[in-house]
């Protein structure tokens, strides 16, 4: 069981222990999300290389920012903030990311799922994080919820003409 350390915070320590629980996971996902967003970084190809390869870099680091955010949240609220890159591994709902793919509008497509995705996820529990009470961790997962959308813009942007 989640170890949660007393606060002054006016949480019960049962709404702390499944808001950390929550975060924690998200840490968790956005540990590989970070880490797939930098594979294309390093290996898109194609005309547009330069403008993806700097997109990518932009977009993961705004998601460690949310990640740093989300740890720190967990710790705030009593608990151990984040996990082991090898627990991240065994949770992340991510399908593994295919290092073979290199061409600039394939690894686009696969940012863009992967953002959905991570979106998706954080844009539920923001409710959830509401239903148990918690509206600072709702707040903070509609911040994340709210510039991973605009990242999902900004990808999806490309598949225009």
């Amino acid at each position: 069981m989640l170890q949660v350390n007393s606060t002054s915070i006016g949480l019960s320590e049962s709404v702390r222990t499944r808001a950390i629980t929550l975060l924690n996971m998200h840490v968790g996902s956005f540990t590989d999300l970070y880490v797939q967003v930098k594979l294309a970084h390093w290996n898109v190809r194609g005309a547009h290389f330069i403008a993806y390869h700097e997109l990518f870099d932009a977009i993961a680091g705004r998601l460690l920012e949310a990640q740093d955010m989300m740890a720190e949240r967990a710790a705030t609220l009593g608990g151990t903030a984040g996990m082991t890159v090898q627990e991240a591994a065994e949770s992340t709902p991510l399908p593994v990311w295919p290092l073979a793919v290199r061409q600039d509008r394939d690894v686009i497509q696969l940012v863009a799922e992967r953002l959905s995705q991570a979106a998706n996820a954080i844009r539920k529990d923001i409710d959830t994080a509401a239903t148990l009470g918690d509206a600072d961790t709702a707040d903070l997962f509609t911040e994340v919820s709210r510039q991973l959308d605009k990242d999902l813009w900004f990808v999806e942007a490309h598949f225009s003409a």
